[in-house]
């Protein structure tokens, strides 16, 4: 055996174990993720290779990880039986941080490719996480086949410098053991290991394996701790929906199965594998301003991370999974994240089988898609402002209440309002209140009743930014029925008409400019009332009175602006006007138009005595 020598790190060494440390790897639990993933990487290779090299098969023994803690030597080790390394290796692999891959990657890279890579690490940089939470690291390995037993010992501080020696090792394989520091002791402990395990690497397929946690003194039996199966991996013809069921179960804690799931593979260009799944509920914090996506990120079977906003976008955070990538490094972080292309095009891809299923599920399964859109509409509708691309896809899967229903439920498509269309129309149209019984009593819809056109009534809070965001369903655009005029329903009798009527109504419409000339821009003869005699209209580009008090409860500055009241000539107390033109039933006019569209008067106690004046004659 030759003696120890020691070898001092290389100048890259104390700066990069500072970024592993500090910046790289803020959960600490993760070293043992990377040695964990580290031996399974071992075990695999080891595998590979004996197919064309017998001799390095040395026993029949099974693949396996095994996790040791010493409480009273303060130590934690992990040892596999994977293909081992010789002394150069060690040297070239973990000895010198800057030949473990890193920097001949980095070199490797053209100027436009460095900006995103400044963090990504190969092979050694994640053994060095180790130091992490310990004081001293100890390696011992064995390349397998070697009939000599030839092992290699190496201990380093991870501060300057390093020792190695040869040693005779009767094992091939590697064990790695960490000398835990004292503020880290926590991890000195079999429950708290086996559920880091349980975390970060319950689907590596080779089995994991602890000591046995027993009151009985002198026992030492080991026991996988992981499924040491990645259910995802597995050929979806072989599974059935009971297998998917169970696994979602314990994916999510869920009590219910899901509504449907995803299963996909994809190999090319890009290796992965996604397993998606559709609740049947929705989670209790859908709302919350900092909602995570439940999918998690894998890579080579080892879990990165979990809620990251790259993966899926906000509008399907519902989604629960796994996407498992070969094309990621174990060290990636969420900044990496957002500048790659690799979760670019799964992203990507992921979203388009999502909206597919759920178009699918809308056509074949009507009473899941129900039960679908009752959860999560409100999320869906979300789509059509934050992802463009796919706001034709997400538009077919919307679902409304509408003037020609009789329920609250959401259930019309926009293709089935277009089926309904009157021959010659060219609007969607719609109104917007608070609540489903506001919009259906909107004073609005009393000239559309009387056409028999259709009126979809939006309710939902996110309604208001749908429709600002939403431009044109096929050649059909969406128009307000409050905003703006209404002249594209009026015949050229009903035109007529209207403009002897307003000349009629000009002394009536002039004073009462005069007596609200503080609350509206205009008054004007409207021809969207036939029963209400009054009710209030924004301009076409102005907020509408829904939205204004939908920014004001939020907190939200909103620009000063005056509705427009229309009166409806043909009602006894708009016609009382003609006689008289009284400043009480004015402003009373005024106000039951707020009211009727679901606003609060400014001073309650005066309408009360208007109301009474009138009501005393």
């Amino acid at each position: 055996m030759s003696q120890k020598q020691t070898h001092e790190f290389q100048t890259e060494v104390s700066q990069l174990l500072d970024l592993m440390i500090h910046s790289l790897y803020s959960n600490k639990e993760i070293f043992l993720r990377e040695l964990v993933s580290n031996a399974s990487d071992a075990i695999d290779k080891l595998k590979f290779e004996s197919l064309s090299n017998d001799s390095l098969i040395e026993t029949k023994e099974e693949p396996f990880i095994q996790i040791d803690i010493d409480k009273d030597a303060g130590t934690i080790s992990i040892k596999d039986n994977g293909i081992g390394m010789t002394h150069d290796e060690i040297m070239e692999n973990i000895g010198t941080i800057a030949n473990s891959g890193t920097k001949k990657y980095l070199e490797s890279l053209d100027k436009n490719q460095t900006q995103d890579s400044n963090l990504i690490g190969q092979f050694g940089v994640g053994f060095y996480s180790a130091f992490i939470v310990a004081n001293t690291v100890t390696l011992l390995s064995r390349k397998a086949g070697d009939k000599k037993k030839n092992g290699t010992k190496w201990v380093s501080k991870g501060k300057g410098n390093y020792s190695i020696e040869a040693i005779e090792l009767k094992d091939y394989g590697t064990t790695i053991i960490l000398d835990v520091k004292k503020a880290e002791n926590e991890f000195l402990d079999n429950y708290r290991l086996g559920g880091i395990v349980s975390k970060y690497s319950d689907h590596i397929t080779v089995p994991i394996k602890m000591i046995k946690v027993s009151e009985e003194a002198n026992i030492n039996e080991y026991e996988t701790i992981n499924q040491a199966n990645a259910f995802w991996m597995q050929d979806k013809k072989e599974l059935v929906q009971f297998d998917y069921d169970d696994f979602y179960k314990s994916l999510t804690y869920d009590f219910d199965g899901p509504l449907t799931q995803i299963h996909n593979r994809v190999e090319g260009k890009l290796e992965y594998t996604s397993l998606l799944f559709i609740p049947k509920k929705a989670p209790f914090d859908m709302w919350e301003p900092k909602r995570k996506s439940g999918v998690k990120l894998y890579a080579k079977r080892v879990f990165i991370m979990e809620g990251n906003e790259e993966l899926l976008p906000q509008y399907l955070r519902f989604i629960k999974g796994i996407i498992d990538t070969a094309d990621l490094s174990l060290n990636v972080s969420r900044e990496i994240l957002q500048g790659s292309k690799v979760v670019d095009t799964i992203k990507k891809a992921s979203v388009k089988r999502i909206l597919s299923e759920l178009d699918k599920m809308s056509k074949n399964k009507p009473e899941d898609y129900a039960t679908f859109w009752k959860e999560f509409g409100m999320v869906i509708k979300e789509g059509v402002v934050e992802d463009f691309a796919n706001k034709d896809k997400i538009s077919n899967l919307l679902r409304f209440t509408s003037t020609s229903a009789d329920s609250s439920d959401q259930t019309i498509s926009l293709q089935d309002y277009i089926g309904r269309m009157k021959e010659g129309q060219k609007n969607i149209y719609y109104v917007t209140a608070d609540t489903y019984a506001a919009a259906k009593g909107s004073p609005h819809l009393e000239i559309f009743k009387q056409k028999d056109i259709e009126v979809l009534l939006l309710s939902d809070r996110v309604d208001e930014w749908l429709v600002a965001n939403f431009g044109d369903f096929q050649e059909f655009s969406l128009k307000s029925i409050a905003k703006g005029n209404l002249e594209d329903l009026d015949s050229k009798e009903d035109k007529k008409k209207k403009e002897k009527t307003v000349k009629d109504f000009e002394g009536v419409i002039t004073k009462a400019q005069e007596i609200l000339s503080n609350q509206v821009k205009e008054v004007k003869v409207s021809s969207r009332l036939s029963e209400s005699p009054s009710c209030l209209v924004a301009d076409e580009n102005e907020l509408g009175g829904n939205m204004e008090r939908i920014m004001k409860s939020l907190g939200q500055d909103i620009p000063d602006t005056k509705p427009i009241l229309e009166i409806n000539p043909d009602h006894p107390l708009v016609i009382k006007l003609k006689t008289k033109v009284d400043e009480n039933l004015v402003k009373v006019l005024f106000d039951q138009a707020v009211l009727s569209e679901g606003g609060q008067i400014k001073e309650p106690a005066e309408f009360v005595k208007r109301m009474n004046k009138l009501m005393l004659g």
